[in-house]
């Protein structure tokens, strides 16, 4: 996976909330700013160890495995 410190990787919020997902990953590793992601957006492609990015659907449904991006 990264050479961050601490989880970086959540395959069990797929399907739940972006914001119950949110406080799960930032409670799990709070070196991290997790933020909900509208699939689709425009993002910048650069590598942070203190950025979770959880790309969910128009009903807020997380859509794919949140990791360190």
């Amino acid at each position: 996976m990264t050479d961050c410190p601490g989880k970086d990787s959540w395959p069990e919020l797929v399907g739940r909330s972006g914001e119950d997902a949110v406080a799960i990953i930032e409670r799990e590793n709070p070196q991290v700013n997790a933020m909900v992601v509208l699939d689709g957006t425009d993002t910048t492609g650069d590598f942070r160890c203190d950025r979770v990015r959880v790309w969910v659907g128009t009903r807020g449904i997380v859509l794919r495995t949140p990791i360190i991006t």
